[in-house]
């Protein structure tokens, strides 16, 4: 079992060609044998839509990551994970944070993602941030052919949907120090 570190800073910052060899390092630990391969990441670097994240301590140790692909007026969450040592100290909350940030940035109105539907952490985080299931994709997972739950937010530009992420970043900042 993974030793819990606890940390009460991160910072996020866009991903870089020089952060892949330890995100991938946390993908295969997230995910097992079907997880991304280094090329992929280095693909969606050069990916006009794509949207990468690193959040790191610190002394600058990367903790976890996430990518969206910005598709018109829709961002779609690829990938989150965070690094086993580091769970429960609110860094994919943070991730979150920060794309959710991003879109508002670009005009993006909705946020989609698939998860797990076993994965109810994940699933209970996205719910916290407006995230409703609204179908599933049968056998999505590879791996064991599990179902994804299919997510969307509604418009973040609604004010329903912008005072509960403001609600949500105010008890994030009351828990962890995020640089962006």
């Amino acid at each position: 079992m993974p030793v819990m570190k606890k940390i009460s800073d991160i910072k996020i910052s866009p991903m870089t060609k020089e952060d892949i060899e330890a995100v991938v390092e946390i993908e295969a630990e997230a995910y097992g044998k079907h997880h991304w391969a280094k090329s992929s990441f280095y693909d969606e670097m050069s990916n006009n839509l794509a949207k990468y994240y690193v959040a790191k301590t610190a002394d600058g140790e990367i903790t976890g990551y996430a990518g969206t692909w910005h598709i018109i007026d829709e961002g779609h969450i690829t990938t989150i994970a965070v690094k086993k040592d580091f769970l429960r100290n609110h860094i994919g909350e943070a991730l979150i944070h920060s794309i959710i940030e991003d879109c508002y940035k670009n005009k993006i109105k909705y946020l989609t993602l698939e998860v797990r539907v076993s994965n109810v952490p994940a699933i209970k985080l996205y719910e916290k941030y407006g995230f409703q299931s609204l179908g599933t994709r049968k056998g999505y997972y590879q791996d064991n052919n599990e179902d994804a739950l299919i997510m969307w937010t509604e418009n973040i530009f609604y004010d329903k949907f912008k005072t509960l992420y403001q609600e949500n970043c105010e008890k994030l900042r009351s828990l962890i120090n995020i640089n962006e």
